[in-house]
């Protein structure tokens, strides 16, 4: 017997408060995350269904949780539904109510949302996807192939104490031939009527760190001295003037005539020489989404200069968060920089990968998929005149690990009307992020609608 939607949808709007309540907050170092707190949590929610499932701690506290339900059919595919627990910090400042919280909080037109940092990314689809994966355990219905729930780790900081290592080390546990993750399901109409984007390719992370050189004085006498902070700071400027020539591709052009905007706009936007000053023209939130899709991305986001009050720095350090689009290289990477520093800093100027190098990982997946297909097909249960789009993250995810092992990888969900795209995007990382129920009620029912028809 099936439980019904309404049902379902409660059960994982509880959840998600459950696991935003565990404040599961990665700051990037070992000690942060404590995904342990949400790893135990979805274990006993698992617990009295006869599954196999495994925890994998990888340093202290910084641990994962793997359920497969074994298939009937041992050459049929086997589908991953994976979600992260870890989120990013926040700044309690910004937000109208706890971030915390987890609360359940009706707006003045009469719309329900679960409010708290990670309620957009992505403890949403881990809660739905926890909620779908147990639904059909219970029900007692057998698949051909086998479905695993990962619930993984240490996403926000690159899956170094999560997802890859897993996946080297640990690949029996997750082996599959799809997976679905984040994030997808985002609705936009126009003129050619609906559109729900769909993410199977992201870009790649390029760190740099720039490590400037001067000569050390004293802090009294600072004219025409050598100082490192004030090189590194006309380093910055030259990086957020620099212009990036775009890349105007079928997957970028598909996106932005799917978005339903205005003609001018739209025909600005795909014209190399018209896109910077298009791009002024639209909400902050969805300028910064269609540039990073479009560009790839140069961002100095930390500078440290100087021992002391008094005295010229010799050295500043300063680390620009870059995002690659696929098929560019890092060769291509550091001639710009070089570029963009220019003769006269260079010589003073060291430039490095500020994570380990690492092999190059596939960036897309092929949409020519039993999968692809099976998604298709189940949104327009909700949409019914939908076309589904394949589209760019501009941020990483754990799908690429995967990627590396030959299995495509998707993002996925399904939003309602609720929220225009251009404010959804800000929750991401942002104040006040929060999700609607009837957006958890529409991806709760696709993850089981996917696993329905991927089979068929």
């Amino acid at each position: 017997m099936t439980t019904s939607i309404e049902t379902l949808t409660q059960e994982t709007a509880e959840l998600l408060q459950q696991l935003i309540r565990h404040q599961c907050v990665n700051e990037a170092t070992p000690e942060s995350g404590q995904e342990e707190r949400s790893a135990n949590l979805l274990r006993d929610e698992l617990e009295g269904l006869g599954l196999d499932f495994e925890t994998i701690e990888t340093a202290p506290g910084r641990t994962s949780l793997v359920a497969r339900y074994e298939g009937t059919d041992a050459s049929a595919p086997d589908l991953c539904l994976m979600g992260h627990t870890d989120v990013v910090p926040v700044n309690p400042d910004g937000w109208v109510n706890d971030p915390f919280g987890g609360e359940l909080i009706t707006s003045a037109d009469g719309v329900t949302e679960v409010w708290g940092r990670g309620a957009v990314d992505m403890l949403n689809l881990t809660s739905s996807m926890l909620v779908a994966f147990r639904e059909v355990v219970r029900s007692g219905k057998r698949l051909p192939g086998d479905l695993i729930y990962f619930a993984v780790a240490d996403e926000e900081a690159g899956g170094l104490l999560g997802a890859k290592p897993i996946i080297d080390d640990h690949w029996d546990l997750v082996r599959c031939d799809y997976v679905l993750t984040e994030y997808g399901g985002t609705p936009s109409h126009g003129p050619n009527g609906t559109s729900i984007l769909l993410t199977n390719s992201e870009k790649a992370g390029a760190t740099r760190r720039i490590t400037v050189h001067g000569t050390p004085g004293h802090g009294s006498m600072p004219y025409a001295t050598d100082n490192a902070l004030i090189k590194a700071a006309e380093i910055v400027r030259r990086l957020s003037a620099a212009e990036v020539t775009p890349r105007i591709d079928d997957i970028f052009t598909d996106r932005v005539r799917a978005l339903g905007l205005e003609p001018d706009i739209e025909a600005g936007l795909l014209d190399p020489g018209r896109i910077t000053d298009t791009l002024a023209q639209l909400p902050p939130a969805l300028a910064r989404n269609i540039h990073s899709c479009s560009h790839t991305t140069y961002s100095p986001n930390t500078i440290v200069a100087g021992d002391k009050a008094n005295t010229i720095p010799d050295r500043a350090e300063m680390v620009v968060d870059i995002r690659r689009l696929p098929g560019e290289s890092h060769e291509e990477v550091d001639r710009h920089l070089r570029d963009t520093i220019g003769p006269d800093l260079l010589p003073s100027v060291d430039i490095e990968w500020y994570f380990p190098m690492a092999p190059e990982l596939p960036a897309s997946s092929s949409t020519e998929t039993p999968l692809w297909d099976a998604l298709a097909d189940s949104i327009r249960l909700a949409y019914p005149d939908a076309r589904v789009i394949p589209s760019l993250v501009t941020g990483g995810t754990d799908a690429r690990f995967f990627r590396g092992r030959g299995v495509p990888a998707y993002g996925a969900g399904l939003l309602s009307d609720k929220v225009p795209l251009s404010e959804f995007l800000n929750r991401f990382h942002g104040h006040n992020e929060r999700i609607d129920l009837e957006s958890l009620q529409l991806t709760t029912q696709l993850w089981l609608d996917v696993i329905d028809r991927l089979w068929d």
